[in-house]
């Protein structure tokens, strides 16, 4: 069983910062993309970023500039860095991640992580 589990969002005011960040556990064997996405509410599920397991990304363009992706694949954690927030960027926060486990590879989900950007 993998579980992903969100952490570091919050309220923040326009132009602020926040840090999210996202730890996979379980019986893993590797793991490949990563991924931060982000639904506002009555709006679909969107791609923020994604980072392989080398390192190269992929931003939204809504983000790009503002929003960096990294991970440690020795914690098999990914980041979000939120930079010159909006009050557009307000939603849940989502992390995603391509899990290698004994026989299988799958796509895990996290629960999801409140951003709040106040204008």
């Amino acid at each position: 069983q993998v579980q992903l589990v969100e952490s570091g969002g919050g309220l923040v005011q326009a132009g602020g910062s926040l840090r999210l960040s996202c730890a996979a556990s379980g019986s893993i064997l590797s793991i490949n993309n990563m991924g931060w996405y982000r639904q506002a509410p009555g709006k679909q599920r969107e791609l923020v970023a994604t980072i392989t397991s080398g390192g190269t990304t992929n931003y939204a363009d809504s983000v790009k500039g503002r929003f960096t992706i990294s991970r440690d694949n020795g914690k098999n954690t990914v980041y979000l860095q939120m930079g010159s927030l909006k009050p557009e960027d307000t939603a849940v926060y989502y992390c995603s991640a391509e899990v290698v486990v004994p026989g299988k590879w799958f796509y895990s989900w996290g629960r999801g992580t409140q951003v709040t950007v106040s204008s």
